[in-house]
Formats: structure tokens, sequence, C-alpha cells
């Protein structure tokens, strides 16, 4: 059983440009965001999945200097730069990460990966039906699932997003091409934001970090969050993912 993380990151956005650059107490959200999936016991390999541009070397460059593999892609087809990432590595599964989530819990991932073996699934997320904080985003499938979408998408919003083709096809919304399901504990933390998509994000990231340490669990931030109302509600106005909302309306003009 082969599985592999691969997570997208790249300097380039139109609401905050250079964020994984930033840096919390001498270390950047990339490098943060890294270091917390590498303590995952499931993951065989991890792929910093990057772009072409010139500007997005830097991101090599960190990748390097934590000992992990990188591959530069296509900038807008991000599907595309996934399974190209690969590079022949014929996975049993992938795990798909993202970059903007600096505090995401190696935990929460295992535990994704293994209700999705132990289901048989094609697909499994925490998002079909988000009850955990926004920034702790893992999403599990079959690297035949991966090919399959990589082959048949064409819309630009599953390219750009990578996944839409495999869920909106998934029998969880009422599809017929890949089995899955929601990975859920009972937990409602889906209004929490603990992802950097604004200024705003960083800021509550800043502060919460400086509070109780980079090295938590998500709960132990959905909690401290809970607990102090003046930090969570400076970011409680951001909509979830408005990224792929803004892509669904291009298509739709």
């Amino acid at each position: 059983m082969k599985i592999i993380a691969i997570t997208q990151a790249r300097t380039g956005s139109t609401r905050l440009p250079g964020k994984v650059l930033k840096e919390i107490n001498g270390t950047t959200l990339l490098e943060l965001h890294i270091r917390r999936i590498l303590k995952s016991k499931m993951i065989d390999d991890l792929i910093i999945a990057t772009t072409e541009k010139e500007e997005d070397k830097v991101i090599t460059e960190i990748a390097k200097k934590l000992n992990q593999n990188s591959y530069r892609g296509s900038v807008d087809d991000v599907l595309d730069r996934f399974y190209q990432s690969l590079n022949d590595k014929n996975p049993d599964y992938v795990v798909r990460l993202t970059s903007d989530c600096p505090l995401i819990d190696a935990e929460l991932i295992d535990k994704i990966i293994q209700f999705t073996i132990d289901h048989n699934l094609d697909y499994c997320s925490n998002t079909l039906s988000p009850t955990y904080p926004d920034g702790e985003d893992v999403e599990v499938f079959r690297y035949a699932a991966l090919e399959k979408a990589w082959k048949e998408a064409r819309l630009t919003s599953e390219r750009e997003h990578v996944t839409p083709y495999i869920w909106k096809n998934s029998t969880f919304k009422g599809g017929t091409e890949f089995i899955s399901d929601n990975f859920e504990e009972g937990y409602l933390c889906g209004h929490l934001r603990l992802t950097v998509d604004e200024p705003d994000d960083f800021v509550l990231i800043s502060n919460l970090v400086s509070a109780i340490g980079s090295d938590k669990t998500w709960l132990d931030y959905a909690n401290y969050l809970e607990g102090n109302r003046e930090i969570k509600s400076i970011n409680s106005s951001i909509t979830r993912n408005e990224g792929y909302s803004k892509s669904i309306k291009k298509e739709d003009k």
C-alpha cells in the first residue's frame, strides 16, 4: 500500500499575495504546513506541487531545505499539476492538501486515510459536509480516480480545483462513478477559520500561534478560538470556499 500526499503551493494570490511565505516567529507558513504534514504516520511520501513561474522557485527551495520532493507544473491546470507530479510513482491513494492550511493536523490526516481504506472508498474528505474548521481540509482518493478525472474533466473549475470532477460524480453527491463518503466525528466546527486566504486570516493565525504555539492539535486551536471571541471574530466574516465559488461564477457567465 503506497500513499502519497501532494500539497499545492504558489506565491501568487489575488487576496493575499505571497501568503505561504509570510512568517510567524521566523518560520514561513509553508514550512509550518510541511512540518505538520510530516508528522503523519501513514503518508509514504510528500510532494510540494508548485508552478513553473520564476517567482515560485522559492517554493522548491523550501521543499529542498526540508528534504522533500517538489514538482513545477501548470499555473491554472492544477489537476494536471497534481497528476504529472506523481511521475509514474503509481500510488494506491493520493492525499490532497493545500498550503493555505498552515495548521493542518497530521492525526486527522491519518484518520481520514484509515477511514478511506477501511471502507474501500474511491474518495473521502472532511469537506463534503464540513464539520471541521476551514483550514483542516483533507481529501483522500484512489490514484485511479485522479487519473480518470485528469483524462475526463473539462470544466475550468474541475481543472483548477483538482477534485470537483471526482466528488461531483461520487455516490455521496448522488453519482455512480466513485464510491465516496464524508469523514466526521460529531464536531460542529465548520464555522471556524484556520486557513489563510486573506489578511485577516493571517492576523488570526499569528495570534493563535503566539498564544498557544504551533504544535497543537486542530481541536486545541478550535477550543481556544471558541473561548476567545475577540480573536475568533477577526476573520469570521469571510466566506468558505470563495475561490471555488468564483470559478463557478466565471463559468456561468
